[in-house]
């Protein structure tokens, strides 16, 4: 069963990490050259190609965390009817004995709203139990000097893992099936 769990989360987390990025790449870099063009487009040297990756640098964590917030979404979707090692999640219908062969993204709000909460919760324990951390053993900087976007994209992914595992007993539209 743990095996299934890892691979499952290990294909939630690609499928994230991907369709996140990938999006992020391609709107700050639509962004960057929408700002290029606007500003009459000069000449490629080595000072404008290095503003361009500012602007491109700029943006792209701004981007990323809307991106990952879709992608947190639609990636809940590909986790359900995926036989894994012996075992697949299903998704149940309403009166919780039929299960959704079919599954679109309006039969997965109510599921991902309680795997989200799930997430946040994790997130923010993780959170806390690394600022604790950082306050004991370092002195010399701020308290949140280590946080970024791509320490808190750590912090889901990880806590994505145990919300995967908690997500059958909390929600029951989920149940893990043997296939």
């Amino acid at each position: 069963m743990s095996k299934f769990y890892f691979s499952l989360w290990l294909q939630w987390a690609l499928r994230v990490t991907v369709s996140s990025v990938l999006s992020a790449v391609f709107f700050s870099g639509v962004i960057t050259l929408f700002l290029y063009i606007r500003q009459g487009s000069a000449q490629l040297s080595a000072e404008v190609m290095e503003a361009l990756l500012q602007v491109f640098l700029f943006w792209f964590p701004l981007i990323w965390s809307i991106s990952l917030l879709v992608a947190l979404f639609r990636s809940l979707k590909y986790i359900f009817n995926r036989c894994i090692d012996g075992y697949e999640l299903k998704l149940l219908e309403c009166n919780n004995r039929d299960v959704i062969d079919v599954i679109g993204y309006g039969d997965l709000v109510k599921v991902w709203r309680r795997w989200f909460m799930l997430m946040i919760w994790f997130t923010g324990v993780q959170m806390i139990l690394a600022s604790g951390v950082i306050y004991i053993f370092d002195t010399h900087s701020s308290i949140f000097d280590w946080f970024s976007i791509y320490i808190l994209y750590l912090f889901i992914l990880l806590s994505g893992y145990v919300s995967l595992i908690l997500l059958g007993g909390r929600c029951k539209k989920v149940k893990v099936q043997k296939c």
